[in-house]
Order: structure tokens, then sequence, then C-alpha cells
């Protein structure tokens, strides 16, 4: 039998990490959750309330964290280097504390040097991150952006030399965001497109995909902007969620919504994904 994938989506924390997330993870119908463990357009390295990460812990709850958006192991600023390093590494410590399965992390961009010199940053400094995980914490997925600037990984085919620089360590994942794709120039619209897309991504990093972010597109494929959407309420439409759920390579692989809206949008899209799944 084909393992099924759990459908759910980023959850406010609002009343504690455990007691706000869960709350809204039911409040929206999802059954797994992603989260962020500190503020996620700061460097702050928050603490938890061990009482909170105890609970969600034992919740059983599948739980991915997302790193703050200000990491980039690609930037030539030792400064946001050095941040960048203390923030995933306190975001991995924080994910263990929780049970999380996966922490995602932007795949950044060079900003204004060298590409290859961005590329040896990340061999050099993320790298080490990567052996510090411990037996049983979680996988580091990296997230490709949608191609805007001088972004490091957007394409698919773009993972290769990303995982390359990581020296393909086993603890490295991915997790596919659908608008970032279709941003990046992945034509999810058809059936055909789809499974070249996931195909693609099989080749390049088998068993690597550990988490998908489900987003439709305000603009169109190849725009190289991030502007995500609520599931057909976009340019790439539902068809696309129903073919990706049918890959081979996403067989039980978690689906998280990162839409627009509140707890009545985020509700309806998971409504929509797992409608798709089931029928």
């Amino acid at each position: 039998m084909t393992p099924r994938s759990l459908i759910g989506g980023h959850v406010s924390v609002t009343g504690g990490l455990a007691t706000g997330g869960l709350k809204y993870m039911a409040e929206i119908g999802a059954e797994m959750i992603q989260v962020f463990v500190t503020n996620p357009r700061g460097w702050a390295l928050a603490e938890g309330k061990p009482e909170q990460d105890a609970k969600l812990a034992e919740s059983g709850v599948d739980t991915f964290v997302h790193v703050p958006y200000l990491a980039n192991f690609g930037s030539p600023s030792p400064e946001t280097l050095d941040s960048s390093v203390a923030l995933v590494r306190h975001t991995l410590r924080r994910a263990v504390a929780i049970g999380a399965r996966g922490v995602v992390v932007h795949t950044g961009s060079a900003v204004t040097q060298p590409r290859d010199a961005a590329m040896r940053q990340l061999h050099e400094h993320l790298l080490p991150l990567l052996e510090e995980i411990p037996d049983g914490g979680p996988d580091l997925l990296l997230e490709p952006m949608a191609g805007q600037g001088a972004m490091l990984c957007a394409t698919v085919q773009d993972l290769e030399p990303y995982l390359a620089a990581l020296d393909w360590h086993p603890r490295a994942g991915v997790c596919l965001d659908t608008c970032h794709a279709f941003a990046a120039g992945h034509d999810l619209r058809t059936a055909d497109g789809v499974r070249e897309t996931f195909d693609a991504l099989h080749k390049i990093a088998p068993g690597r995909l550990k988490l998908i972010h489900a987003n439709d597109s305000k603009d169109d494929c190849g725009s190289k902007k991030d502007r995500h959407e609520n599931i057909g309420a976009g340019l790439i439409g539902s068809q696309a969620f129903a073919d990706l759920m049918r890959h081979p390579a996403v067989a039980g692989v978690p689906i998280c919504i990162e839409t627009p809206g509140k707890a009545d949008k985020h509700r309806a899209d998971i409504e929509v994904l797992k409608r798709l799944r089931d029928g």
C-alpha cells in the first residue's frame, strides 16, 4: 500500500508553542504542523519553555520547524554568516527538544559575491551543523527559492551542486515549495510538468524529499516572484496538487500549507488538499 501523506499547515503558536500550536492545528483540521520557535524576522535566539516543549514532544504530532528568514549561508557579510550559523544551530537544538522531524532552512543568496565563494561557505559553515545533528534528531531540509536575485538554489537542478557542496551529507534533506518551484520555472500546471519536476528531483536527490510546502502562486510560471496564494485560487491550480500527491517520490511525504489568510482560509485549503488526496 502506498504511504499516505499527512496534510497540515504552518500554525500560530500564540498562547504557547504546544498550547497555541495544537489548538490552531485542531482549528484548521491539520494532521501535521510547522512552527517557528523564535521571531521569524529576527536574530534573537529565544529559549523555549520546558513544559511547552515537553507537551509538544509528547503529543506525537509530526512537527517541522522553520528557521527564521534572515539566515543566509551565502552572504558576503561575516556578521550575517556568523549569525546564520548561530541561528540554525539554535533552531536545531530547539527542534530536538520538541521532537521535530525536520528543520527547514532557505537555501540563501550570494548577494554581491561570486557564486563559487558562496558555495564554499556552505561547505565551511553549513556542513559542520549537519555533522552536529544527534542520532534521532531532525534532518535539515533545504528549501529552494523562487530564483530572484543571486539565489543559490531555485530549480530542482540547482539542488545537485548545492548538495554536492555539503558532501551529500545524509542529514541534508529537501523541502520543496510549489510556489517557489513554479516561480523558478517548473510548470506544475500540467501532469507532464509535475511528473518531470518530481522525476528530476528523485533522480538528483533520491529519498531526500521530506516535506512539501503546498502553496498556489499569485504570479506566473518563471516569474521569479515568491507570492503565495490559496490552493486553487492562483495560477498553479488545484489539479497540480492532486497530480503531485500521486507521484511516487511524494508517497508518505508530509504536505504543509503556507497560504494567505487566517484559520478559515487555512481550514479550507487543507480540506481541498485532503479531498484531492483521498478522492
